[in-house]
């Protein structure tokens, strides 16, 4: 999947372009609308990222044009909390969704993930390891016949984790993704997610295990 970003706060878009590549995205960003709109006509990408308030032209602008064009790439507005009208017409200009800055990066990738499943190739909502099953969209893990919710942060502790089974994953790395690079969440938050999904896990009888790698991070090991 490639994603079009366009901010025009360099520091943000630096990060939003790591989070996505971090997430197996590929992506590309500028920092004003007229580029924007050039690099998103080149149909080139699978969804648009776009800020309302840029300089040259707008987001609102730029999916005005394109839309006016029959280009159909779903496209998500990132907005400040006051631009009310903005959302509103963007919206009505056809935009797919809009995110309200500041926002956590697992908001982002789930309204990301929302936005392509309009998209013929999306991505699948249902991520599987081993006979372990995780549903993307409901946020529940399911072995043979047995079924168990997870609360959101659970869910996306488990996701990066089944993404990267038997690597290590560092509780910055969590925070970072989880709950944005600019939390003030403390570490302990993390392994009381961890031990409920070991406790989830062991319940249902999952043949995978939550290892603590020490100096390093939590790994998801597989037949352990």
């Amino acid at each position: 999947m490639r994603i079009l970003v366009a901010e025009d706060d360099l520091r943000l878009l630096k990060t939003l372009l790591h989070i996505l590549e971090a997430n197996a995205f590929s992506a590309d960003g500028v920092t004003n609308g007229t580029d924007a709109l050039a690099f998103a006509k080149s149909g080139e990408y699978d969804g648009l990222v776009l800020d309302i308030m840029m300089p040259g032209m707008d987001g609102v602008q730029v999916l005005k044009k394109l839309r006016s064009q029959n280009i159909t790439t779903p496209a998500l507005f990132l907005t400040a909390r006051t631009e009310i009208e903005q959302r509103v017409e963007g919206l009505d200009a056809g935009a797919d969704d809009y995110l309200a800055k500041p926002f956590s990066t697992s908001e982002l990738l789930a309204r990301i993930r929302a936005m392509l499943r309009r998209k013929d190739n999306y991505i699948p909502d249902l991520l599987k390891l081993g006979d372990l099953v995780l549903n993307c969209s409901t946020h529940e893990i399911s072995f043979g016949a047995q079924t168990q919710g997870l609360s959101g942060k659970e869910f996306q502790v488990l996701e990066m984790m089944m993404r990267n089974p038997r690597m290590p994953i560092t509780t910055e790395q969590f925070i970072t993704r989880i709950w944005g690079w600019e939390t003030s969440v403390d570490t302990s938050v993390v392994w009381v997610h961890i031990s409920n999904l070991r406790k989830k896990l062991e319940k249902m009888g999952v043949p995978l295990k939550i290892r603590f790698v020490r100096n390093v991070g939590y790994s998801l090991e597989v037949g352990a």
